[in-house]
């Protein structure tokens, strides 16, 4: 038998392990709070974003914003390249942060779980807000779902597609810039068999693309050769998917002979942005077709490996009916608010406040410019951004532009001096872009179908193209698979935008 004093022992030892345990739970309740106080009792607010470059932003930026929002920030990058897999994982997971970054292309396939309740309407709070109520009804009204209105957009302009070249494989070959897509098959070929870096080898091609129909080279083309943007209209006023015009067709054709003449990496057809970037970086290509906007860090990247090295752009590639081409609405991405992170409406307005303020003046140059002095300097009421400092802000700055919203037509944002950067003449010939865009005339349209079954339609589509590009699929083949696709609800998808566009 266990004697009284034993038992009267083992009983104040586990009520003093009860008093620890419950003094530690205290202790970091306290330590919360504590952390909290520090804070100022400061909203969380945690943000899923991608990262578009090498480096996050430095903590003194983040912390500069954390000050002048009165907030504490826990900001999840998400390297670009993976970035919808990580978010449609959360998604599925319920681990979404409060609020989610949500690529255009990824948005059109959310509206199931948007309708399903799975974030918050929004609409009817921004009018409580002195700059999120003048936020441009049009691009709201492009992102609506059933007529409301879930995100805060990423503004961006209709179209930066073009191509970025290296000018001084240009200048060795004595080549023009091309203007139109025979000359550009005569560059590519000359980049390829000519010697363009003139080290004597045979170590070069012309065109470096990766697996994306969209973002990649392919529907940049696509748009030359006079294919519709998404969607086109056939005879008799009817809507009629992009792949089954003979632009499409040309334009598959035109990508087939750079695959056959070895213009091109032979693996783009799963080559990822990382490596089709790179392959342009180490001087293998001489052309990229995609975001202009991407000119300014692969020239600073090269400059590390090749001093010599220069990219210039070009944006007019004239096809059969002139130049054209392909546009986004004006949100390239919003943001969405998890109703699963942010349960209840004070939480939520603490969001919309915060990402209301980062359009005040003081936070919007900060998130787009940085420190002054250390990333930039002004010239009146200008920003001037020095070459020599362009390495630092893509180290240090440039991933807060993922955080921006409406930023375009913020009159709080700076102008930037005119100067004869890479990143200015990507602006300005994305502005020019403008006068030549095609857009997509089921924007704004609704089919369930689509919403519910385009991913695994499409997926029947590009493996079709790329199959064709790569010389496995013939002609009548590809039609097969379109027919396969209208089998399977792409003739549903059809009549559900052509009912909608024929009542709008």
């Amino acid at each position: 038998m266990v004697s009284r004093s034993k038992l009267r022992q083992g009983c104040t030892v586990l009520i003093i392990l009860m008093l620890i345990a419950v003094l530690a739970a205290g202790c970091t309740n306290g330590s919360t709070r504590e952390a909290a106080s520090d804070s100022g009792d400061r909203p969380v607010i945690s943000i899923m974003a991608p990262l578009h470059f090498p480096h996050p932003p430095i903590p003194e930026l983040v912390q500069e914003i954390e000050k002048r929002t009165n907030t504490k920030l826990e900001l999840n990058w998400v390297p670009d390249g993976i970035y919808t897999d990580k978010m449609n994982t959360a998604l599925t997971t319920n681990s979404l942060k409060k609020a989610t970054y949500v690529k255009y292309t990824d948005y059109m396939l959310m509206k199931n779980s948007i309708r399903s309740g799975a974030f918050w309407d929004i609409g009817p709070y921004l009018a409580a807000y002195p700059n999120l109520k003048r936020l441009n009804k049009e691009i709201l009204g492009q992102a609506a779902v059933d007529g409301k209105i879930y995100g805060l957009y990423t503004e961006r302009p209709s179209s930066r597609q073009g191509i970025i070249i290296r000018e001084d494989w240009l200048n060795n070959l004595k080549l023009a810039k091309p203007t139109n897509v025979k000359e550009l098959y005569e560059v590519l070929k000359a980049f390829t068999y000519g010697d363009p870096d003139r080290n004597g080898k045979d170590d070069t091609i012309g065109l470096t693309d990766r697996n994306d129909l969209v973002f990649g080279a392919f529907k940049t083309l696509s748009s030359y050769f006079g294919t519709p943007n998404n969607w086109g209209m056939a005879e008799g006023g009817k809507l009629m998917p992009e792949f089954e015009t003979q632009a499409y067709i040309d334009t598959m054709d035109y990508m087939k002979k750079l695959y056959d003449e070895k213009l091109i990496n032979s693996d783009f057809a799963v080559t990822s942005k990382e490596v089709q970037r790179d392959k342009l970086i180490r001087g293998i290509a001489g052309v990229y077709i995609g975001s202009m906007q991407d000119v300014q860090r692969l020239s600073d990247e090269v400059q590390l490996i090749n001093p010599a090295a220069k990219f210039t752009l070009v944006n007019h590639i004239e096809g059969p009916q002139g130049f054209r081409i392909w546009s986004i609405p004006n949100y390239s991405a919003l943001y969405l608010f998890s109703k699963k992170a942010i349960r209840t409406e004070a939480e939520l307005k603490q969001v919309l406040q915060f990402f209301d303020r980062t359009m005040d003046k003081d936070v919007a140059n900060l998130m787009k410019y940085g420190l002054e002095g250390r990333h930039y300097k002004t010239i009146g009421d200008k920003v001037q951004l020095l070459e020599e400092t362009s390495k630092i802000r893509v180290n240090e700055v440039n991933a807060l532009y993922a955080l921006m919203i409406a930023d375009l037509n913020n009159p709080q944002v700076k102008q930037v001096a005119e100067s004869e950067s890479l990143s200015q003449l990507a602006d300005k010939l994305s502005l020019d872009n403008e006068k030549y865009v095609v857009k997509d005339p089921t924007l704004g349209l609704e089919s369930k179908t689509y919403d519910e079954r385009g991913v695994e339609l499409y997926k029947i589509i590009s493996d079709a193209t790329y199959n064709y590009m790569l010389g496995k699929l013939d002609k009548a083949g590809f039609k097969q698979e379109i027919e396969r696709w209208k089998r399977n609800g792409g003739s549903q998808i059809v009549n559900e935008y052509n009912e909608a566009y024929s009542t709008k």
